[in-house]
């Protein structure tokens, strides 16, 4: 029986999803419906929280808008998102940062994270040292 529940929800998840963490900023574009109409609406924010359930999967975005402090919680594998993308990297320590929740301003900033080997090998840049002769 359980067989069955696995094929149906790997048939329901999505593969275009990127890889991303807590600490991160995405932007997720969401469609929203108006009457008969649907748009885009872009939610750009810091993850604060992901949880890994398989089909089940969510993550929550946190975003200061108009001063005022605003979460959602995404569905990963829900037809109503459109697209994220990740625009910075962050480098947190910890899975859930519900912490974030009582800082303010200058407090809650993230360190970005710098994979500096990556980005050398996107710009091809030789990183190898000089051989030393005895």
């Amino acid at each position: 029986m359980s067989n069955i529940i696995q094929a149906l929800e790997a048939a329901q998840m999505r593969n275009d999803i990127p890889v991303f963490s807590s600490g991160d900023t995405v932007v997720v574009k969401v469609k929203v419906k108006e009457g008969n109409r649907e748009r885009i609406q872009a939610f750009e924010g810091v993850v604060i929280a992901k949880r890994n359930r398989g089909l089940n999967s969510s993550f929550t975005v946190r975003k200061i808008s108009h001063g005022e402090g605003v979460e959602r919680v995404f569905q990963t594998h829900s037809p109503t998102i459109a697209s994220v993308s990740v625009k910075r990297r962050g480098d947190v320590r910890k899975a859930k940062l519900y912490h974030l929740r009582d800082l303010r301003g200058r407090a809650a900033r993230i360190r970005e994270r710098l994979n500096l080997r990556a980005s050398e090998a996107e710009t091809g840049a030789a990183t190898e040292l000089p051989a030393v002769e005895n």
